[in-house]
């Protein structure tokens, strides 16, 4: 697939995929997981503080696809068990993730990857379609941390939603509606960039390989 076919924001920055660069986005989304984290706003009704964990989440789904994502948060999540201090507050062990907030940390690998099947299927060319795509992950990440606050403190769900669901929702639809209006729009251009001479008005189909590259560079 060419990068001006391709549904996913990192594979049109570059002619060819491989090993190594998969490597380095997973491990800087992982990274941008790390300092989102950092972004900490305590609310006294809940032991679940405001973060940008959710932001970087959803970012690299919509930008990596579905297995770099998996993988980058993941990796995201072994770094905080392994000691690493990247968990919200600087908070490193493997205990944070059986601790209040181990509902949502656990959702990210999956959500993330669910959000990047849903872009390799098309959903980022569209702002209504990625906006629908990433609500909905948001709301999976929002369930399944609520779900997890129920168990850890014995709690009735009524209880659970309003310390773990309903405070985030205004903060998630900001984060959603930054990445469901900008990634397209990007999407767009890059694959306009992309386009072979000869698919522009006016180009000459008869120019070899090797032309066309030099005169997507320059666009």
């Amino acid at each position: 697939m060419s990068r001006a076919e391709s549904n996913v924001l990192v594979d049109n920055w570059f002619e060819r995929r491989s090993l190594a660069l998969d490597l380095v986005w997973m491990a800087a989304f992982s990274l941008l997981t790390a300092s989102l984290a950092q972004l900490r706003i305590p609310l006294p009704f809940t032991p679940v503080p405001l973060t940008g964990q959710t932001f970087a989440v959803l970012l690299s789904g919509a930008a990596l696809g579905r297995r770099r994502a998996f993988l980058s948060q993941a990796l995201y999540l072994l770094e905080g068990a392994a000691g690493l201090p990247v968990f919200s507050g600087g908070a490193a062990h493997v205990a944070q993730l059986l601790g209040p907030t181990g509902g949502y940390l656990w959702s990210y690998p999956f959500v993330a990857g669910l959000l990047g099947g849903l872009v390799e299927r098309g959903a980022s060319r569209r702002a209504w379609k990625l906006a629908l795509a990433l609500a909905f992950s948001d709301v999976l990440i929002l369930i399944s941390g609520t779900l997890w606050l129920r168990h850890f403190f014995a709690i009735p769900y009524r209880e659970a939603a309003i310390q773990g669901f309903w405070p985030f929702l205004i903060g998630d639809a900001l984060k959603v509606a930054l990445v469901g209006i900008s990634l397209p729009r990007i999407l767009e251009r890059l694959g306009s960039a992309g386009a072979s001479p000869a698919a522009r008005p006016g180009g000459d189909e008869k120019q070899d390989n090797s032309s066309s590259f030099v005169d997507n560079n320059r666009s």
